[in-house]
């Protein structure tokens, strides 16, 4: 099992990805699965996402305890920007 913080890392990460490309059934599925991660594995959901400065804070409900995590822009931000440089190799499973 990962840790609760690398479980938001990756669910930010994607859904960043999903936010920006919202057809893209691979980023929502897999935004699913580390949502569902997120509260099978660690009683986690998400209530507040909050972009401000050189971070992204995100605020959760975990095990029942309010807590506050932070990850840079840059490293949450650098798949996007993989994607949106080669957007050839990150097509959208379901278009013909």
């Amino acid at each position: 099992m990962q840790s609760l913080q690398d479980a938001l890392y990756n669910w930010l990460t994607i859904k960043v990805v999903y936010d920006a490309r919202p057809d893209d059934m691979a980023a929502q599925e897999t935004k699913e699965f580390f949502e569902a991660r997120l509260k099978e594995d660690h009683d986690a959901s998400v209530i507040n996402l909050e972009k401000n400065g050189p971070f992204y804070f995100v605020d959760l409900l975990a095990g029942g305890e309010k807590k506050r995590q932070r990850f840079s822009i840059e490293l949450i931000d650098a798949l996007l920007e993989q994607i949106e440089a080669e957007p050839d190799k990150y097509k959208n499973y379901n278009e013909e």
